[in-house]
């Protein structure tokens, strides 16, 4: 049997929340926006529009930023000027050529036509994303223990939709699994627990708050290399594998800091790493101007955060080689 970490110590989470905070008041949001897929699901007034918006952009943010933002551009772009009425509409009477053209990595326009088909297809059934899955959040039980299962439920009804499958004879399910993966499966699923991230905390400046069924309390770290980096130098985990555990003990320690809205400085942390103020590398003169500073484990030891940074008061887990993933944030 796998060795559990222990819980976070009280102390040191009392000594991380005002870094934390303090690190999430100096971020320049409206930059870091313009540089993350929120943005798209921000640019909508309907709810609705917002939610089909932030699956699109969520499912296609693999890879670089850079590179994966012009594509969902394009793709909303399409879908005119309500993503949701376009998929419920297209779910009804789809256009295969609708996405021509548009292509990013795995993904041909054939899984974009699956994509909208099954978010309308699931829209049309059950009136919404968030309130499909809310059911089935209380289905499961509620609490933190019922997200996976509820969300694999609903990446489910996606795939599997026969709206969705008919577009997809002749090239098969592969590139719309890769849209839309299996949160049940081995990784930590960044996509999805971004989506929830979105849709469910706040409203504030970044978050949009738009679905009330599952509460933040519920919500799972978005695991990503930077938030497991910065994670690891802060002795959030020690684990090194990029798997939904980890990312559940990073939530669990995170929990400790703030347990009504343990995802909460998922952004400014991501963000930490994403703008080179946490480097992989130890930069001194960087590492002196941390807002975390005095909570990283990695400085103390003169380190980079992604090694020999051990977490105060937790069994030492997870042994196993990190996947390598480019940042999809």
């Amino acid at each position: 049997m796998p060795r559990r970490a222990a819980a976070f110590p009280a102390a040191r989470a009392e000594a991380l929340r005002p870094l934390l905070e303090r690190l999430d008041r100096s971020l320049d949001r409206a930059a870091r926006i313009a540089a993350d897929p929120v943005e798209f699901p921000r640019a909508f007034r309907d709810p609705a529009d917002a939610e089909v918006a932030g699956l699109v952009a969520v499912s296609l943010a693999y890879g670089r930023a850079d590179l994966f933002k012009p594509v969902v551009a394009r793709v909303l772009a399409a879908m005119g000027p309500s993503p949701a009425r376009f998929c419920e509409a297209f779910a009804a009477a789809p256009d295969p050529a609708a996405f021509e053209g548009v292509v990013y990595r795995f993904n041909r326009p054939p899984d974009l036509a699956a994509l909208a088909a099954a978010i309308g297809a699931v829209r049309r059934r059950h009136g919404g994303l968030g309130r499909r899955l809310g059911a089935l959040f209380l289905e499961a039980g509620g609490g933190p223990a019922a997200l996976r299962p509820a969300l694999a439920r609903l990446a489910a009804d996606l795939r599997d939709a026969p709206e969705a499958r008919a577009l997809l004879r002749g090239r098969g399910p592969r590139g719309l699994r890769h849209l839309l993966p299996d949160p049940a499966g081995p990784g930590a699923s960044k996509r999805w627990n971004l989506y929830l991230r979105w849709m469910v905390r706040g409203p504030d400046a970044v978050d949009l708050g738009l679905w009330r069924e599952v509460p933040a309390s519920a919500l799972v770290v978005p695991l990503d290399t930077h938030v497991h980096r910065v994670a690891r130098a802060l002795g959030l985990t020690a684990r090194r594998d990029a798997s939904w555990r980890t990312a559940e003990e990073i939530t669990a320690a995170l929990r400790r800091v703030d347990p009504a809205d343990p995802v909460r400085f998922d952004f400014a942390l991501c963000h930490l790493g994403m703008s080179g103020l946490c480097p992989a590398r130890r930069d001194p003169a960087r590492c002196e101007a941390c807002a975390l500073g005095a909570a990283c484990l990695a400085r103390a030891r003169g380190v980079s955060g992604t090694r020999g940074a051990r977490p105060s008061g937790s069994a030492r887990a997870g042994t196993s080689s990190p996947r390598r993933r480019r940042a999809a944030r």
